[in-house]
């Protein structure tokens, strides 16, 4: 399969992505904003620490409304070349904003990456407890990406890549029936230097669509730092 062909199915999925999330009849935009770290404490451990901010862009109007502030650390270990295992914490802030209940999450993450043809491609399997003030809720997720430049095979300083992936999540808990999610995201990224990557795109979030489906369209942008 020739490079060429990968990039014009990719491109294909990307228009067919959005115009499904633009024809929406009823559905939320937020904004995501976040700011991520990574070391390399060794050959085989890393760490890595995120700031995200999310903001309601739209809801029945255009309007601005502060939801959350996001705080996590992953440590990751590199079990050989093409799989790794992490584990995770995550604190979610929505009290100060009183938009719902605060949450701590734990996370444990097994992810496999290949690369072919100046394509990686990535599959991540997760599982999380989150605590909420009432209720805990138990979600399994899987999600595969797709990465690459966009410039030939390989990404160079000041060159941009693309990033496509598609997520299915379930969650469980006492208090509800067991609610499916699913997310597409499509991101364009700059390697800004050697240490910053820049990336902004879209995600598409059909969520509870077993129950009562909810419609949200995040509008990201990030910066991911490598020290």
């Amino acid at each position: 399969m020739s490079m060429h062909y990968i990039k014009s199915t990719l491109y294909l999925v990307i228009f067919l992505v959005n115009f499904t999330v633009f024809s929406q009849d009823n559905f939320n935009v937020l904004g995501e904003s976040s700011v991520a770290l990574n070391y390399n404490v060794s050959k085989n451990y890393s760490v890595n620490f995120a700031l995200r901010s999310r903001y309601f862009l739209y809801e029945d109007t255009f309007t601005y409304k502060q939801q959350q502030l996001d705080f996590y650390h992953f440590s990751t270990f590199k079990l050989n070349y093409i799989h790794n295992l992490s584990f995770g914490i995550y604190y979610r802030n929505r009290d100060w904003f009183e938009t719902g209940s605060d949450e701590w999450r734990f996370t444990q993450q097994f992810n496999y990456t290949k690369q072919q043809l100046g394509v990686r491609y990535g599959h991540r399997f997760r599982l999380e407890q989150r605590i909420f003030d009432n209720f805990t809720s138990f979600r399994q997720r899987y999600r595969f990406a797709v990465d690459f430049p966009l410039n030939g095979e390989k990404l160079n300083i000041g060159e941009p890549y693309l990033v496509c992936s598609t997520e299915s999540l379930l969650s469980i808990s006492k208090l509800t029936k067991p609610l499916f999610d699913q997310r597409i995201t499509t991101q364009i990224g700059w390697q800004i230097s050697e240490k910053l990557k820049l990336q902004t795109g879209l995600e598409y979030r059909l969520e509870g669509y077993n129950v009562i489906s909810r419609n949200d369209l995040f509008v990201l942008s990030g910066a991911i730092c490598k020290l």
